[in-house]
């Protein structure tokens, strides 16, 4: 059973789920199923009471016709017995008379009669006994009624009830209507009581074709009702529908798709608005576009072009450079900034080179199965003296093992150089218990490089604007490594074009870092990363910064920084496996 039961919700779940999705999605069939369902309470409730009065309505002509014809036959009969009190003596024979002749005529006309007697202690007809119709069963008269009569000189009297009566052995039951009628006989001056049973059989028959022909009215109107909601709805939600396309097709590029435009009504004018809207999008994006390509243009164009000339003053500053010794002290260093400057000018352009050929989307990769921990020593060995310069230890934190990916070699040691070269710059210098840390983890999806520092650390919001070109977070601090401001932004590219990430976390005076994700594989989709984003120091940092703070906040009443501290812990965690920046 309880196989069946994982079975059936494995095969109701799925179709649930899609007419759930199905019903959030379609305006039109929230629509149409809401009009269906007001259109058949009203109409239920209009039926109802329709039916209520036709009904009320059948029985009450029926019970005017039915006392009509009671109030003619005990007339008929007080008539005969007056007629026959002068000649006829005998009871029984007195009671034939008297009900024989209306029994026939309920025989034709499709009523029953009942004669009651007056109440005696023998039981006989004529002392409490009864006469009545062929097959009927006197418990059909309603003990109501017949308690009604049990004084003399009682009004006509009537109600409903059951009539059960036998033919062929067979016992019905049906809807009728019983009224009593009192009479006196004269042979004997008792009263006794008439009851009529007219059976509502024709007028049951009238209700149900009425309740049918309501209901298959009430069918038919809920369907148009419906159909007539698809239609209109369907004539609202259609131009919706075109406009949801053509939104998502020109999302995708496709600037060129525009809505058609049919008639004047409000439809016709949010479709013209719409077109208008797109046009205008396509000549601001087009001129972004072109704007967008003049400046790759001119950085291009302008690298390129300058290479030479640079070429020419890059001899003669070396010649100069070489004869430093022969001059005087103001003019060798004035030969020893020339050839820094130049260092630094001819690496703007290499930069500025590879930016451009980002934004003409002309940059591949040239992968192959590399060894990480090998890439990130080569790096550390590489900035060494500029680490040892400023009394700055770097530290590579690897696994036993390799940790191997399918990556572009030369892009990620600039990466990592990028990185390492920043944390360096970044760091307290002469401090030999805070290195730099690199940091090194990969499983069977993805690789990952962390590289930490203890610095300055980065403001909250800072964490998104290090990538931007030419950005920095202190303008007047001067540089050790003399970057040219767009390292990190190469990075970034860099780590897109393997399809990774490239993250940075930080926390002012708490240092940063930054955290380096590749696929194990090249082409494979990312999904999370070895490393955290946050170091595992983040924690006790955070803890102690707090305490320090807020303890400073008792004298001074300002105890925000703590709070704003801690949101930019918490924001730097929760944006560990999907936030960042990428």
């Amino acid at each position: 059973m309880a196989v069946d039961g994982r079975s059936l919700r494995a095969s109701v779940l799925p179709r649930l789920r899609r007419a759930l999705t199905f019903w959030r999605r379609s305006i039109q069939a929230r629509v149409v199923v809401g009009t269906l369902v007001l259109s058949s309470v009203v109409v239920s409730a209009v039926g109802w009471l329709l039916l209520q009065q036709t009904r009320d309505g059948v029985l009450r002509h029926r019970v005017d016709v039915v006392l009509g014809e009671v109030d003619a036959e005990v007339a008929d009969a007080q008539r005969r017995l007056a007629a026959a009190s002068g000649t006829e003596v005998n009871v029984s024979r007195q009671q034939r008379d008297l009900i024989d002749p209306v029994i026939e005529r309920g025989d034709s006309r499709g009523y029953y009669v009942v004669l009651s007697g007056p109440a005696r202690s023998d039981g006989s007809l004529g002392e409490g006994g009864a006469i009545s119709s062929g097959g009927l069963d006197t418990s059909s008269i309603p003990p109501n009624l017949e308690a009604h009569f049990d004084g003399i000189n009682q009004p006509t009297a009537w109600t409903f009830g059951r009539i059960v009566h036998s033919e062929d052995g067979v016992e019905t039951s049906e809807p009728g209507v019983v009224v009593g009628s009192q009479v006196q006989l004269p042979a004997d001056g008792e009263t006794y009581t008439v009851y009529f049973l007219f059976p509502l059989d024709e007028e049951q028959e009238t209700l149900d074709l009425v309740t049918r022909a309501l209901l298959t009215a009430a069918g038919l109107l809920i369907f148009l009702v419906a159909a007539t909601a698809w239609l209109v709805t369907r004539q609202v939600v259609t131009p919706v529908r075109m406009a949801r396309k053509t939104a998502e097709r020109l999302a995708a590029g496709r600037l060129q798709e525009r809505m058609r435009v049919t008639g004047e009504d409000d439809l016709a004018r949010l479709a013209y608005s719409f077109n208008q809207m797109a046009t205008n999008l396509q000549r601001q994006i087009r001129q972004l576009e072109e704007l967008s390509w003049v400046q790759r243009r001119f950085v291009s164009d302008v690298s390129h072009e300058l290479r030479t000339p640079l070429t020419t003053v890059r001899m003669a500053a070396d010649v100069l450079h070489e004869a430093r010794d022969e001059f005087d002290p103001v003019t060798a260093r004035a030969a020893e900034l020339l050839q820094d400057e130049l260092d630094r000018f001819e690496g703007l352009l290499v930069d500025l080179l590879e930016i451009s050929r980002f934004d003409a989307r002309v940059a591949v990769l040239e992968t192959e199965d590399a060894n990480l921990v090998d890439l990130a020593h080569r790096v550390v060995d590489a900035c060494r003296p500029m680490a040892e310069s400023r009394g700055v230890p770097v530290r590579v934190i690897a696994p036993q093992g390799a940790v191997r990916a399918e990556v572009d070699v030369r892009r990620v040691e600039r990466i990592l150089r990028n990185l390492v070269n920043n944390a360096i710059d970044h760091a307290e210098p002469n401090n030999p218990h805070q290195p730099v840390e690199v940091r090194l983890a990969g499983d069977d999806h993805s690789a990952a490089v962390t590289v930490r520092d203890h610095g300055v650390g980065l403001a909250p919001g800072e964490a998104a604007m290090v990538f931007n070109r030419f950005w920095r977070s202190d303008p007047a601090r001067t540089r050790i490594s003399g970057g040219t401001g767009l390292g990190l932004a190469i990075s970034l590219e860099d780590a897109h074009l393997h399809g990774g990430w490239l993250q940075a976390w930080g926390r002012p005076h708490g240092g940063a870092q930054f955290r380096l994700t590749v696929p194990r594989y090249a082409g494979n989709m990312l999904s999370h990363s070895p490393l955290t984003l946050a170091p595992a120091d983040a924690l006790t940092l955070e803890a102690a910064r707090t305490v320090d703070v807020e303890t400073q906040a008792l004298g001074a009443g300002t105890p925000t920084l703590a709070t704003d501290e801690a949101v930019s812990e918490q924001s730097a965690r929760s944006t560990d496996e999907h936030g960042g920046v990428r």
